[in-house]
């Protein structure tokens, strides 16, 4: 079963729906139910686009692809200093793309989806104001 995250730009940035899953998933809860589909909103196109920037998707990809026990062995595989991979996981981290499950001295990432599905609205409509 494949375990998506939706990613939306919404101004109101709400992310109690992915702060519930991701509290779902540290109970160990989510192996009894088909998890719920969680959404991440992102406040606004310029945040999108640095949080899903180039260097942080390849963090994700590797994370996926090689689940590595620490930020220093993730920074070996995309070949990047050990303090910039920091700064990008601390990031995601903070957004709740990944988390770090504390692993002796080390923090170990990790993600609990296998895809992210994106919704980027172009324009700003709204349904009182028709076409010119």
């Amino acid at each position: 079963m494949t375990r998506t995250l939706h990613v939306r730009i919404d101004s109101s940035s709400d992310r109690s729906d992915l702060e519930d899953t991701l509290a779902a998933l540290d109970a160990g809860e989510t192996d009894e139910v088909e998890p719920k589909p969680s959404t991440l909103s992102v406040e606004d196109l310029e945040t999108f686009g640095r949080i899903f920037r180039p260097t942080n998707l390849e963090l994700l990809e590797a994370i996926a692809d090689h689940e590595p026990e620490s930020i220093r062995e993730l920074a070996r595989l995309v070949d990047r200093h050990p303090p910039e991979v920091t700064q990008n996981v601390n990031e995601l981290a903070d957004y709740g793309l990944i988390e770090l499950e504390q692993n002796g001295r080390a923090k170990r990432p990790t993600i609990w989806y296998d895809e992210i599905d994106v919704d980027i609205p172009l324009g700003h409509h709204s349904p009182d104001v028709a076409p010119a």
